[in-house]
């Protein structure tokens, strides 16, 4: 899948309303869409990857493009448990198939909601000098790193991660080539897949996304920020 601007899918900029008539009309449209014989693994799935191109169609036109997201299961590194894309064994029946698909979209709407909020929390203060801004990002970081392997996601967390910090540096309004680079020479090859990674490593790579971008180290006596260390960790 292509990947999105955080603008393209950032709740705030999309809204979003939800009633028992639009659930409800969701599921006939997507009932619409579901071949009434399954092709599965004899003929390489291919009614049901049609289905969920079609469904996929139907969610852009009506929701935006905040609804990118509603098939990035968590076997592909995304944050969606609703949802089978590969091999796309979410496809079933009619009633089972529209049950996925809604659950899925909330899914990936509460996740979104869920980001947008730790953005808030950890961006930089404006007026932040360049240690201080320093800090703020080795916290984000370690958080968001945190954030990807808390979704669910499996061997792919490593491109989730990836894409959750560039969105995060987009949103405090960093450029989103900068972005990219920044994140790419933070991580460079450090995390792999199927491997948890130690704290040890994550807290390198916030320290070096945070010199990378300020030139300053993250200043190390945390006691006067408690609270907000306090707030953002999840233990």
């Amino acid at each position: 899948m292509d990947i999105l601007n955080w603008d393209d899918v950032d709740p705030a900029r999309h809204p979003f309303a939800w009633d028992e008539a639009e659930d409800a009309r969701l599921r006939s449209l997507v009932r619409e869409w579901v071949p009434p014989v399954l092709s599965g693994r004899v003929g390489w799935w291919q009614g049901e990857r049609w289905c969920e191109s079609q469904v996929d169609a139907v969610l852009r036109e009506r929701y935006g493009t905040w609804s990118w997201g509603w098939s990035w299961c968590c076997f592909h590194g995304g944050p969606i448990g609703s949802w089978v894309s590969w091999p796309p064994s979410s496809v079933t029946t009619p009633d089972e198939t529209a049950e996925r698909v809604v659950a899925a979209l909330l899914e990936w709407r509460e996740w979104l909601e869920r980001t947008a909020q730790r953005f808030a929390e950890l961006a930089p203060p404006p007026e932040a000098s360049p240690e201080d801004r320093s800090w703020h990002l080795d916290r984000a970081c370690v958080r968001l790193v945190t954030h990807a392997l808390d979704s669910g996601a499996d061997n792919a967390w490593i491109g989730q991660t990836s894409i959750v910090l560039r969105w995060f540096l987009t949103s405090t309004g960093m450029d989103g080539a900068a972005a990219e680079l920044a994140v790419e020479r933070a991580i460079g090859g450090r995390f792999r897949s199927w491997v948890q990674p130690e704290r040890t490593l994550i807290e390198s790579v916030g320290e070096d996304l945070a010199v990378g971008l300020t030139g300053c180290a993250p200043y190390q006596d945390h006691r006067e920020r408690a609270a907000l260390e306090d707030l953002h960790d999840r233990y």
